[in-house]
């Protein structure tokens, strides 16, 4: 049984591990608080991938009051070495009484090997406390250590009939610029965006960050099948861009390196690039969260094949009448059949709704 003290820590534990929302790719978000004698002796939170974890932060700052103290830490503590060293050893080391952790880490280099260690060298463990908030936060990270891939989170600005764009592909702007905004705050922790070469040919987009402070540009990746993009394209500046095709076009392809993108063959055998495939490609790559802006096709083809776990909408209070869908699907055979989600959660924006489901 955990005791409201308990929740309290641990909420400033998630609090803290916040902090690294758009900074520790491809590390999770984690935060640390250590108490003794229910006050806060320290507080820490991983920053970025190759720093040290949110334990060793509050250890330090902790110093000389750690013996017997309970530490709350939203992730399980790592038990091997990568880029740093073990925490669950300066945790034993420290003589901490007692360590009460979120959730289990889904890293199957960890995975349940920290609890142990702790439990074997007499310190009392307890795993769970908000756990689901902790994995809400975590979301793109437990989703690539255990499916391989990242999670996939579609977003798009449409009209209360479902319309992203007027028949001629006018789309700027559906919603307001609160909901804009927000959208942007979504680019920015996620780890990179995606996007089609319907969408590039169409509307140049830039695919980056402005509306909202971030300290790192996501990843851009272009699914291009015939390596149709333009060598100017807006796209292609700033960040890196990824390009997957499914083509062999040598020429095109020294020109794009040139510009410093990477292009990446990924052909399905019908002229497409493998969704699934790339996918896996970039979960190798350390991608955790992927938030698409796509049109139709490519949006829809992600949904078919099963790649789309979340949708981001945003609703104006508009009617269009005519124009271009954000999906498109095969129909189901009858209303039993149709692809049903999840609402989790809706809030306003200025004049407009965001909606989050999930499938």
């Amino acid at each position: 049984m955990f005791t409201p003290a308990d929740h309290e820590f641990m909420t400033r534990a998630i609090e803290l591990a916040r902090k690294g929302l758009y900074t520790t790719t491809p590390n999770p978000r984690v935060g640390c608080v250590i108490v003794q004698e229910q006050l806060i002796v320290g507080e820490g939170w991983h920053h970025r991938a190759g720093e040290p974890h949110a334990e060793v932060v509050a250890l330090a700052e902790a110093a000389g009051q750690l013996r017997g103290a309970t530490v709350y830490v939203t992730l399980e503590p790592c038990s091997h070495f990568g880029r740093t060293p073990p925490c669950v050893d300066a945790l034993i080391d420290a003589q901490v009484g007692r360590v009460i952790v979120a959730m289990q880490d889904p890293n199957p280099s960890v995975d349940g090997r920290g609890l142990k260690r702790l439990r074997d060298a007499g310190i009392e463990v307890r795993c769970g406390l908000l756990e689901q908030e902790a994995r809400e936060l975590n979301i793109g990270f437990v989703s690539r250590m255990s499916r391989n891939r990242p999670w996939v989170r579609l977003k798009l600005a449409t009209s209360l009939d479902g319309l992203t764009a007027l028949p001629d592909g006018t789309s700027q702007w559906i919603t307001g610029e609160a909901a804009r905004r927000d959208g942007h705050a979504w680019r920015a922790r996620a780890c990179a965006i995606l996007t089609g070469i319907g969408t590039v040919r169409d509307d140049n987009p830039q695919l980056s960050v402005r509306l909202v402070e971030t300290p790192r540009q996501p990843m851009k990746v272009v699914v291009d099948s015939r390596l149709e993009i333009d060598l100017e394209a807006a796209v292609l500046k700033g960040a890196p861009t990824l390009i997957a095709c499914a083509i062999d076009n040598p020429a095109k392809v020294r020109e794009l390196q040139d510009r410093g993108c990477e292009v990446l063959p990924m052909a399905n055998g019908r002229g497409k690039v493998d969704l699934a495939a790339l996918m896996t490609e970039l979960a190798v790559r350390g991608i955790n969260e992927l938030h698409v802006e796509a049109g139709h096709k490519l949006n829809g083809s992600l949904i078919q094949a099963g790649m789309v776990d979340e949708l981001l909408m945003y609703l104006a209070p508009s009617l269009l009448g005519k124009g271009l869908p954000g999906f498109e699907l095969d129909a189901p055979p009858d209303l039993a059949h149709c692809r049903m989600l999840r609402f989790t959660d809706v809030e306003r924006f200025g004049a407009d709704l965001r909606v989050l489901a999930r499938f």
